[in-house]
C-alpha cells in the first residue's frame, strides 16, 4: 500500500511517497509539479543497470527530454572533480532553472546530485529516488546535500530539499548485504534519539527486517521516514533539534575520513560510532548500563558492528576536531540519556572520549 508522508516547510514542502513499484511512477509526479521539460538523470552505473531503464522510461513517457550524467560509486562520487564534471554536463545539454536534477541511487548520489542540484545557476528543481535503505530513511530527506573534503566528510554543502522523495522499499533486495545491514544502522538511530515505541518494534522484527521481509521492511522505512520528516519540519537547518540526527555520526564520520573513506560502510562507521556515544553517556553519568548494551544488542543482531580494531585512534580524535558541527572550536556530542531521548553535550573531556575508544577496542565498559 503507496503510503505519502508530506514534509512541510511553506512554499518548499514536499511528499515522501512509499510503495512498492512508485520508481516507475516518477514521471507522472514530477509532470505533475509543473516543471520544465528538461530533466537530468544522475546515477552511478550499478544502479543504472539495476533500476535505470524504470525511472528513463516513466521520465520519457511523461514528455521529458532526459540527459543522463554517470558518477562513481559510493564515496568517491563526492568530489569537486565530480561536481566540476556535473556542472559541464548541465551547461551542454541547455539545462535551466526550469529542469530537474533526479537522483538515482544511494545516499552519495544522492549528496553529490543534491549540490549540483543547489549550486548550479543558484538552484534547480530536485528529486530523490534513493535505492538503499540508507538513502531511503535519512540521506534523501531533509535537503541536506555536500561533497567531501580530503579532510573531513561533507565539509561542502547546501540545504537544497527536494521537490519530491520516491521510496521503493522493493528495491533494497537488490543490495548487497554489508549494504543492506549498513542501512540499519540508521533505522536503530532514529529510535534511539526520537521514538522508543520504534526501537521496541525494530528489537523485535529484526530477524524479519535482516530476511528482508518486503512489509516488514515497507512498515519500517516509512516509520523511519515520519521521524526524519518530523525532525526537518521543526529544525530545517539544524539549530539543535535536528542535531539529534547526527547521533553516532561524530565518531562515525571521524572514523571514515581517519581511514580515507576505504575501510568502512557508512552505517558500519556510524554503527560504531553509536557503541561509542552510548559509552560516552554511560561514561559521563547520563545514561545506565541497560541503555547502552540495548542499543549494542540491537546493532549486533542488525550485522552491525559496535567495536573497534586496529584503528588509529590519535587520526580518530583529530578528525573529530575538525567535525563540521563544531562550534567556537567546540565540537557537540548528541548522547542518549534514555532510548527515545537526546541530549546535546558540547563539554565532553578529552579523557573521557579516549576512554571511550580505549572501551571499544577492549569490549569493556569502565563502571
Amino acid at each position: 500500500m503507496t503510503q505519502e508522508i508530506t514534509v512541510r516547510l511553506g512554499h518548499r514542502s514536499y511528499s515522501i511517497v512509499v510503495g512498492g513499484g512508485v520508481l516507475s511512477t516518477v514521471g507522472e509526479r514530477l509532470r505533475a509539479l509543473g516543471v520544465g521539460s528538461r530533466a537530468v538523470l544522475v546515477s552511478d552505473g550499478s544502479v543504472l543497470h539495476l533500476h535505470g531503464d524504470a525511472v528513463t522510461q516513466s521520465l520519457r513517457a511523461a514528455g521529458f527530454s532526459l540527459t543522463q550524467v554517470v558518477v562513481p560509486e559510493g564515496e568517491r562520487a563526492k568530489s569537486i572533480t565530480v561536481a566540476q564534471r556535473g556542472w559541464d554536463e548541465l551547461l551542454a545539454a541547455g539545462i535551466d532553472r526550469t529542469s530537474t536534477v533526479v537522483a538515482l541511487g544511494g545516499g552519495a548520489v544522492g549528496d553529490l546530485a543534491g549540490f549540483v542540484a543547489a549550486t548550479y545557476m543558484r538552484g534547480l528543481n530536485f528529486v530523490q529516488l534513493p535505492t538503499t535503505i540508507l538513502a531511503q530513511v535519512d540521506a534523501s530527506i531533509g535537503g541536506k546535500t555536500a561533497i567531501d573534503h580530503p579532510r573531513a566528510k561533507n565539509l561542502i554543502g547546501a540545504f537544497h530539499q527536494p521537490r519530491l522523495v520516491l521510496v521503493d522499499p522493493d528495491v533494497v533486495v537488490t543490495l548487497s548485504d554489508r549494504e543492506f545491514r549498513s542501512g540499519l544502522a540508521e533505522v536503530v538511530k532514529h529510535g534511539i534519539v526520537a521514538d522508543e515505541a520504534y526501537f521496541v518494534d525494530v528489537e523485535r522484527h529484526a530477524g524479519a527486517l535482516l530476511a528482508r521481509d518486503l512489509p516488514t521492511l515497507e512498515r519500517v522505512i516509512a516509520g523511519s521516514c515520519r521521524i526524519k520528516a518530523s525532525i526537518v519540519e521543526r529544525d530545517e537547518q539544524e539549530t539543535e533539534l535536528r542535531a539529534m540526527l547526527n547521533y553516532g555520526h561524530t565518531v562515525g564520520h571521524a572514523l571514515e575520513a581517519s581511514t580515507a573513506y576505504g575501510r568502512f560502510a557508512h552505517g558500519e562507521a556510524v554503527s560504531i560510532g553509536i557503541a561509542a556515544a552510548a559509552r560516552l553517556a554511560h561514561r559521563l553519568g547520563l545514561a545506565s548500563l541497560d541503555t547502552v548494551l540495548r542499543q549494542e544488542r540491537l546493532l549486533e543482531a542488525l550485522g552491525l558492528p559496535v567495536r573497534l580494531a586496529d584503528v588509529d585512534q590519535a587520526a580518530v580524535l583529530a578528525a573529530i576536531g575538525r567535525d563540521k558541527k563544531a562550534r567556537d572550536g567546540t565540537v557537540p556530542f548528541v548522547l542518549a540519556p534514555r532510548i527515545g531521548e537526546f541530549r546535546l553535550v558540547f563539554d565532553v573531556p578529552p579523557d573521557a572520549l579516549r576512554g571511550v575508544l580505549a572501551e571499544l577496542t577492549h569490549a569493556e565498559i569502565a563502571s
